[in-house]
């Protein structure tokens, strides 16, 4: 097995045990509702009106706030889960091409082994003389020729050439069964990793539906209780907490982070660009799924991969960490102060940017300008477009160039 395999399940299997310990956590407390009766009551005096309003307000602010960290943790848990399911893809063309190769040098070896052991039962049989050359040559004639020119020297060396070929092709044969033997343990160690990582993911996913199930439902009535008290439409009030939300999410950020220069990467190719973003925007609206990779469900590392992929631009792997790091060994990331439309970004968990063992970049999204990137972002949305700003946090400050 590879070093990087090695690191790879040591990884797999510390992340999963902390992130398990994270997904079993405390459920979130339900907050005192206000009632029906409590919103028809304070409707009547203009300060308890106002209040409620307040209250109701920040409640579905919270509701918000607590689908957050379940987002965070489906997109980590995802993005072990590709990474994961890449590992396996890898071995099991390994394991099918060793396959092949086996039963190749078990038919030669086993060839070879056949045509020493017709040799040796002609020699037995009929001594060291025209009965073994008549395994080559099938005639009276020229057996006595043969005879003539020294035949059972020739048919020596022969024998000791066919022998030490077969010894190879049993080497051969039994260094490709070992080789394959040990990919098989391998890929069975992975898949079962794989598995352990979807059923984590699928069940962090299945928290984020819940909860936002949760969240909708509640809002609803949050949304009737706004516009009784304002004598609006619940969907209006719905628009408005949307906005609400929005302009929070704007105060919060901190702007870009700053670094400094790697190296010199070039312009983006606008041709490039324009496919990659045309591809990614006919995915607007469609639904995000755990370890989707299109054409009518997707995930954040596929949406980027399959819309590069539209441009002729292969950008690695399924997965937001190794497509960060196919860039880094493409010398492709600016930083976040020469972004430009089509650059990918990414959001991680730690600063540890460039340890290729630790998958840290949780996700990402391609940049469109204007401060704006599209998304493919968790199971609480589908394929959107967002304000950057609002979303600083844990921004890797490198973007990555493809098309550069």
């Amino acid at each position: 097995m590879s070093t990087r395999r090695k690191s790879f399940i040591a990884v797999i299997a510390s992340l999963g045990l902390v992130l398990g310990t994270l997904l079993s956590g405390p459920a979130f407390a339900n907050p005192n509702y206000p009632s029906a009766a409590e919103v028809a009551a304070a409707k009547a005096n203009v300060t308890a009106k106002q209040n409620m309003i307040v209250r109701i307000e920040n409640l579905i602010a919270d509701l918000e706030d607590e689908l957050e960290p379940l987002n965070r943790e489906a997109s980590i848990k995802s993005e072990i889960y590709n990474v994961a399911k890449e590992e396996v893809a890898v071995v099991t063309r390994k394991v099918e091409v060793l396959r092949v190769q086996a039963e190749d040098a078990l038919a030669e070896a086993e060839q070879a082994t056949e045509q020493l052991g017709q040799i040796a039962s002609q020699m037995f049989r009929g001594g060291a003389g025209g009965t073994s050359l008549n395994l080559f040559l099938n005639s009276n004639v020229a057996d006595d020729l043969l005879y003539q020119l020294g035949a059972q020297e020739k048919l020596a060396q022969q024998t000791e050439v066919i022998y030490q070929k077969s010894l190879e092709r049993q080497r051969l044969a039994k260094s490709i069964t070992d080789e394959l033997a040990a990919a098989e343990a391998e890929l069975a160690a992975i898949a079962a990793i794989a598995e352990a990582a979807f059923a984590e993911a699928q069940a962090a996913a299945d928290a984020v539906t819940a909860k936002l199930e949760e969240n909708q439902r509640q809002n609803a009535i949050f949304y009737s209780q706004l516009a009784s008290l304002r004598n609006t439409a619940s969907d209006l009030e719905r628009q408005r907490a949307e906005g609400l939300a929005w302009e929070r999410r704007q105060a919060q950020g901190s702007g870009l982070p700053p670094a400094p220069e790697l190296y010199s990467v070039g312009a983006p190719n606008p041709e490039k660009v324009a496919q990659a973003i045309s591809f990614a925007k006919a995915q607007l609206g469609k639904p995000y799924r755990l370890g989707a990779t299109g054409p009518n469900v997707w995930d954040c590392s596929s949406l980027t991969l399959k819309s590069y992929a539209a441009a002729g631009i292969n950008i690695g792997w399924h997965s937001a960490s190794r497509q960060f790091m196919t860039a880094a060994d493409r010398r492709q990331l600016v930083p976040l102060s020469q972004l430009q439309a089509g650059d990918l970004i990414f959001w991680s968990t730690s600063r540890d940017y460039w340890n290729r063992t630790v998958l840290n970049k949780y996700h990402i999204g391609m940049y469109l300008g204007n401060d704006l990137f599209i998304e493919a972002p968790n199971p609480s949305a589908p394929v959107r477009i967002r304000n950057l700003s609002g979303r600083t946090g844990e921004l890797v400050p490198y973007a990555a160039r493809p098309s550069a």
